[in-house]
């Protein structure tokens, strides 16, 4: 849904959004009076939530279509920073063996860093996309920890709660954010949590770019407090011309694609349909609280 909702749908009673633009969420909460659900086939519901509907209308979300595409970035996105292919493919364009890169690999003081096997990695957000994630971090020889609301145990692996999260990054050597993006977690990853992790460590964000505050994650990387980054998502997108993390060092970008079209969306939203029916919003899976 790029466009506005055409005048003779505007007696609809349920709306199914993928990828709209704000202003076209905006003017569906304004000009659809009959609407009781809204279903967003986005992992992350923020969007909907943030475009003003009525607090009766049900807000569902398309958490699990997006789960293999987003944990395969993920890893993309770990590897190619820990193996510096930023580097090789700047080396590339500038038609120059990069000798230096090999021999830091095999140099007994950094060689560690470049590999995932006995890495100490953190999934900050422990849902269905980091259940998918870490087995095959985990596969690599990482030593996956995870981090959400409570503590426990899922899909066997680690999982601390928040309040652990700063004694945890100590001894991260790449943290992995996959928060959504919600009131409680703007800017989350700021200058005093960023201080915490090693300087070897890297860190990549797959979550929402709301989460970081990228002045401060553009100054570790400047003054390297921090060894490297990996971006799918920034605060403001697509990112501005001027933005500094366009050039800030040992930092990979990727445009928000790592989940891509959701997958096996029509069967997703028949069986949603189907229990809305049956049931309403009692009935469907990933409602929203508010």
């Amino acid at each position: 849904m790029r466009d506005p909702i055409p005048d003779e749908h505007l007696d609809a009673e349920v709306l199914v959004a993928w990828a709209s633009p704000a202003r076209v969420l905006e003017d569906a909460a304004r000009r659809l009076t009959r609407l009781r659900w809204v279903q967003t086939l986005n992992a992350g519901p923020d969007a909907v939530l943030a475009a003003g509907f009525a607090p009766d209308v049900v807000v569902s979300s398309g958490r699990g279509l997006h789960d293999g595409t987003v944990a395969e970035h993920t890893l993309a996105l770990v590897l190619a920073s820990v193996r510096r292919i930023d580097r090789s493919l700047a080396a590339q364009h500038a038609h120059t063996w990069d000798r230096g890169l090999g021999k830091e690999q095999a140099s007994a003081a950094d060689g560690a860093t470049f590999t995932l096997d006995g890495a100490r990695v953190t999934l900050w957000g422990f849902g269905s996309i980091a259940l998918r994630t870490a087995p095959l971090l985990a596969a690599l020889g990482a030593q996956v920890t995870g981090v959400a609301g409570s503590a426990g145990t899922r899909g066997g692996f680690p999982v601390v709660a928040e309040a652990s999260l700063r004694d945890l990054l100590p001894r991260t050597d790449v943290l992995v954010s996959l928060l959504p993006a919600t009131p409680e977690t703007r800017h989350a990853l700021d200058a005093d949590l960023l201080a915490l992790l090693p300087p070897h460590a890297r860190f990549v964000n797959v979550g929402r770019g709301a989460t970081v505050d990228e002045a401060a994650l553009v100054a570790a990387l400047a003054s390297g407090a921090l060894a490297g980054a990996a971006l799918d998502v920034t605060e403001t997108e697509p990112l501005p011309a001027g933005s500094p993390l366009w050039d800030a060092p040992n930092l990979i970008l990727t445009p928000h694609v790592a989940g891509g079209r959701p997958q096996q969306a029509a069967a997703f939203l028949t069986e949603q349909v189907r229990a809305w029916k049956r049931g309403g919003a009692g009935a469907i899976r990933n409602v929203v609280g508010r």
